[in-house]
Parts: structure tokens; sequence; C-alpha cells
């Protein structure tokens, strides 16, 4: 990387630790660095490869593991990289896991308290439970009568929230009627794990701070068909004093001016009857006639050994009419080879069987990726057997 700092990655004799470790030499210097590691740092394998993709981001490969846990990104210089090494002032590095398909973005959903955008997300986990999960956020208010920690809310300690954001792991964060609030960056990959597209229900202020971080979404907002409705709904409720229900409508006239306001948010429905308004929120998401569908294509292929000069196989594993998709998940041997071409990475995996010695080459394609630090994935990898005439799927 550079000039003046060789990364080292792997095992640092430390025996109680089983994960990946990561050393830094300067050469200026002639000093071994320790970094600060964020993110959730792979488990060690008996062997990997790496490959520095740009000045930002190393790909290791951990060998004999399958392809649903052996890419990872090692970021030694993205923007969130810079920003923690100047916070602590010294060297920082963080992991992200790479993860195979596409995977929708997520849809952040603000409003002023009392427009209905709780009750409009709680019809969309009803109606579509398989395809959106909610992301819980953090709060250091005290829970009401009817809330469940781990479900409305994590109810955290006003010092430990502090310390998690100070420690990059939230997302976004506000402090909203003298409480904090927030979305950690563990909650939103938890519900991305799971196949499903993320819903964050958070304020003005938590929307502006998304719309600047690396996480990319839909931005919505709510909003009331007056301020005279959302007064008499915000009463309506119960649950607040006078004083309390003041400083909402204060705090909403704000976040109403800052909703509307160009530039913020992708669209703005008026919710003056919910199930119209409902009905427009499936519209923007592509649901309007109610149902999802999907495909998946998958399969084995057996690649023949060849002796054909691996230039001119590179130039077929780039041609997109001789792509096959690779199966759901691709064993990646101990032993195996990289190579990268533009935004392609070429893999050979060998294999060393004694009758039949040969190796198979898998693509990964990095040219749609998106998240990585703060977030633990990074996500959109393309990854497929490249294939010729020689080659042949497996009966």
């Amino acid at each position: 990387m550079g000039c003046n700092r060789t990364f080292v990655i792997g095992a640092m004799g430390n025996g109680s630790d089983s994960s990946i470790g990561v050393r830094i030499f300067e050469k200026s210097t002639s000093e071994w660095v320790i970094p600060t590691v964020f993110g959730m740092r792979p488990m060690l394998s008996k062997g990997h490869s790496a490959i520095v993709l740009d000045e930002d981001r190393i790909l290791v490969i951990k060998g004999n593991s399958t392809s649903d846990d052996c890419f990872w990104f090692l970021e030694v210089n993205t923007a969130f990289v810079r920003e923690q090494r100047a916070r602590l002032g010294s060297e920082v590095v963080a992991w992200s896991k790479g993860v195979v398909g596409e995977a929708q973005i997520p849809v952040v959903i603000s409003g002023p308290s009392g427009v209905g955008k709780g009750t409009l997300i709680a019809k969309l986990m009803e109606d579509f439970p398989t395809m959106f999960g909610f992301s819980v956020s953090h709060t250091t208010r005290a829970s009401r009568s009817n809330e469940q920690n781990g479900v409305h809310y994590h109810f955290t300690e006003r010092d430990a929230m502090k310390k998690d954001i100070q420690d990059g792991k939230f997302l976004e964060f506000a402090a909203v009627h003298g409480n904090l609030y927030g979305t950690s960056v563990e909650s939103v990959e938890v519900v991305t794990d799971q196949g499903k597209r993320c819903i964050l229900d958070i304020d003005v202020q938590g929307a502006r701070l998304v719309r600047a971080s690396s996480l990319e979404a839909i931005f919505i907002f709510i909003c009331p068909p007056s301020f005279e409705e959302l007064e008499k709904r915000l009463r309506a409720r119960g649950t607040e004093t006078e004083e309390q229900i003041q400083k909402r409508l204060r705090n909403a006239k704000a976040e109403i001016d800052q909703g509307t306001s160009p530039g913020l948010f992708d669209h703005t429905l008026i919710n003056d009857d919910l199930e119209t308004c409902y009905e427009n929120l499936k519209k923007l998401l592509g649901l309007s006639d109610g149902s999802a569908k999907a495909t998946n294509i998958s399969g084995e292929f057996i690649i023949p050994s060849t002796t054909r000069c691996l230039c001119n196989l590179l130039l077929v594993i780039l041609n997109s009419e001789a792509r096959f998709s690779a199966p759901e998940t691709v064993h990646v041997p101990l032993e195996h080879t990289v190579s990268k071409i533009n935004q392609k990475i070429l893999i050979n995996c060998i294999t060393s069987h004694q009758e039949k010695p040969g190796s198979s080459m898998f693509v990964l394609d990095l040219s749609s990726i998106k998240g990585g630090a703060p977030g633990r994935t990074r996500r959109g990898l393309n990854f497929y057997a490249a294939g010729t005439n020689g080659f042949k799927a497996a009966s």
C-alpha cells in the first residue's frame, strides 16, 4: 500500500485470538504498529490470499472456506478509517465482510411525532413479513408500559450509549426531547443479514446524518395534512403531559420545515387518510400489486483441467456470453491463486485429486458493491463460474 507502509495480515502469535490479525510496518521509521481494529474480524483459516484493490482497501480471501465466509475487505484508508484515525490520533483499520448477491437498499421513514409513521411501518411489516425488517433504535429515555426492550427500542444508559457513539458504533444519533436516540450499525446489519429490507424509523436530524453517511437508502418523509390535525392526534394519544405536548409541537414544526425543504428526502407523503397514504407508500416501494417476485438460479459446474494459455482464458472469462451462475455456495480450497483485472477478481481454485487433478476458475465482480465500514458488510458482490466451450455443467 503506497511506498511507506506494509500491511501484514494473519495470525499474530497470540494463541488466545482466533481471528485474523493486522500489523503495519512503517518503512520510514522501521517500526511495527498494531492498529485499532473496527468491525467484525474474520476467523483464522489454514491459509488465505490477499490482493490490493486500491489505496483504500485490501481484499482477503480465506482458503478452505465457503463463498459465504471467504471474502473480507480490510479498509485501510476509507473515509471512515480516516475519520477514526483523526479522532484517536493513531492508526486504524476496519474489517467488513463481503456478501454475494444484491440486497435492496434500506428505507428511511421520517416524520414528526403523531404523524402516523409507526402505524404505516407496522402495516408494512404485517403485510410483508418476509420482505421487511425493522431497525430497532436505541434510546436513553424510560420505557413506556406497553414497550418491550429489544422490540420497540433498545433501552440503554446514557453513559453507555455516549461511549458507543464515540466508538463509531452508531450510524446516526440525536438528542430529542432531552433524550438520546440513535440507530446502531449493528441494528441495520442484523436485518440485512436476514435477507430482508431494513426500515429505519428516525427523526429528521437522524435522517440528515444517514444521508451524509455511506449508507445508501431511500428517504421518505411523512407529513400531516395540517399542523392542527397533528396537534389533535398528539392529544388523542393521551400519553403525555401538556408540557410534553407543547415541546413535541415545537419540534414538529421545525421537522416539517426541514423535511419539506429540497435535498434531504426523496419523497414526501401526506398522511391525510391512512389507507391512501399506505397505498402510496407501497407504490414507492414497488409493492402496488401486493406481491413480491424473486428468482434464484444456481447450479454446479465441472471445469476440466486445461493447459491453455492463461491470457486466452482471461479473455473468455471477461466475455459476458461465456458466464455461468455460480452455485449458491462454493468451496474455495486452500490452494488457489488470485489476480485482478479492473473490478474483477479472478480466483483459480486448484484441486489435487489423485485421479483427476484440475482447477476451477471463478470471477468475483466488485463493480456493484455497496456498504462497508462503519457497516460490517459490503454487499452486491457478483460471484460466478467462468465458462468456455470446453466447460460443461455437471449432470
